[in-house]
């Protein structure tokens, strides 16, 4: 379930850039939270540089390129873990997109297992379905 969404100017940023976040975001996740690739997503939001503002000042007109991001995790990971991917995305932002670190800004969300959609079932369904299943296999 781990998604991020990365927030970035769309000036100056070339499609290898965009893939090599997507690649590096996806690596981070998997290795911090010991989650298989394939339930990874990451989305990238190109924002035209005259609708963001850093200070009062448009990024079209001479103001910062500061990226923004946002990641989700289920409830129960730890402040190590959120930790972790916080500080990882953005050295990861800083170097891809050589901007300065300290303009960086994210945000992560935790979202409770009753409350998260999984092929249109609830995740705290398929929880309790799998620790079920790993009952009776045992028994």
């Amino acid at each position: 379930m781990p998604i991020v969404k990365f927030h970035l100017a769309d000036k100056d940023i070339s499609e290898g850039q965009i893939e090599s976040v997507i690649e590096q975001a996806t690596q981070i996740y998997a290795e911090v939270l010991d989650s298989p690739v394939d339930r990874i997503r990451v989305f990238v939001d190109l924002h035209a540089p005259n609708l963001i503002g850093v200070g009062g000042k448009l990024v079209s007109k001479g103001g910062k390129n500061a990226p923004f991001f946002e990641f989700i995790v289920m409830k129960g990971r730890s402040l190590e873990q959120r930790q972790a991917i916080a500080e990882q995305f953005t050295d990861m932002l800083a170097v891809t997109l050589k901007v300065d670190k300290a303009d960086i800004r994210g945000n992560c969300y935790t979202v409770e297992p009753e409350n998260w959609s999984i092929a249109g079932s609830l995740a705290s369904e398929i929880r309790k379905a799998e620790i079920e299943a790993r009952a009776q296999a045992s028994a």
